[in-house]
């Protein structure tokens, strides 16, 4: 039997205990506010900002979403996400993606304020966290732990293999990992052999963004395999990088929906919170 690692219930706890905190600072006068900015007319974007704003709501936080549109410039993202920086009315601070073309996003995600940037995107926050300093991780990467530990799976000694070398998810889950005493090894869809080196993981995280990359064949009888990816569908659908296949032979299964993600959008919602705990003082001390 494979074991479902369903969010669904952590996701609940997360946005429960967030809610309370929401109340005792609105109680003190402070309304906890989130910005997203976005330059796309992508579909499934919007429909990802859609569900962070009305999660936000539900918990008590004032979402906005900075819509800059398709042609925004560098110099237009970095504006408008320096005047967020600048605004003690938003205490977190999301740049979502994709961007427009010839935008690179290590150009503009320097320009999110440390101290709110509860995405772990500015590249601050990612050397911060791979040095063992205190910094907000992707909340994607967080997710996979948090949801491992909800689930009562021991990381420490174990080999963990993550397929996936993005700076959102792969590398900073990785020194999350680490950072909990797994051996880690980081592989990708042009690794050689990748069943091989993927079976031989005792945790197996796929987070390549290609749908059903990872199979039966990739995965050993006693692997606990969490999916990452997000991969929409003809139909409208969402699937992940597992195959349906490895159902049956994997130890236990992240579903996709219903896994990480619910957990992700809670924990930006946290990490918001968070923020406007410290009265917007640094979020990244030593």
């Amino acid at each position: 039997m494979t074991t479902v690692l369903s969010g669904k219930v952590l996701a609940a706890q997360i946005k429960k205990d967030t809610a309370e905190r929401v109340q005792a600072l609105t109680a003190r006068g402070v309304q906890v506010g989130l910005a997203i900015v976005t330059a796309t007319d992508d579909e499934a974007s919007a429909w990802y900002v859609r569900s962070i704003t009305k999660a936000a709501a539900a918990v008590g936080i004032a979402g906005r979403v900075e819509e800059l549109g398709v042609t925004a410039t560098e110099s237009d993202i970095r504006s408008m996400l320096v005047k967020l920086g600048d605004d003690p009315g938003v205490h977190g601070i999301i740049l979502q993606t994709p961007l427009p073309d010839g935008v690179r996003s290590e150009r503009v995600s320097v320009a999110i304020a440390p101290e709110k940037d509860v995405d772990g995107a500015n590249p601050e926050s990612f050397g911060r966290l791979a040095t063992g300093l205190r910094a907000f991780a992707p909340a994607t990467a967080q997710a996979v732990v948090e949801l491992l530990d909800h689930h009562g799976i021991d990381l420490h000694g174990k080999h963990a293999v993550v397929v996936g070398r993005s700076t959102v998810v792969g590398k900073p889950l990785a020194h999350l990992l680490l950072d909990r005493h797994s051996t880690v090894t980081i592989a990708h869809s042009r690794t050689h052999g990748l069943a091989e080196v993927t079976s031989r993981g005792d945790v197996v995280v796929a987070a390549v963004g290609r749908a059903r990359l990872i199979t039966a064949d990739h995965i050993g009888p006693v692997a606990v395999v969490v999916d990452v990816g997000t991969n929409p569908t003809p139909e409208g659908g969402l699937v992940g990088d597992v195959d349906p296949g490895v159902t049956g032979k994997a130890a236990a299964l992240s579903p996709v929906p219903g896994g990480v993600g619910p957990v992700t959008t809670a924990l930006l919602l946290r990490h918001t919170v968070d923020v406007a705990e410290r009265g917007g003082r640094a979020a990244v001390g030593s």
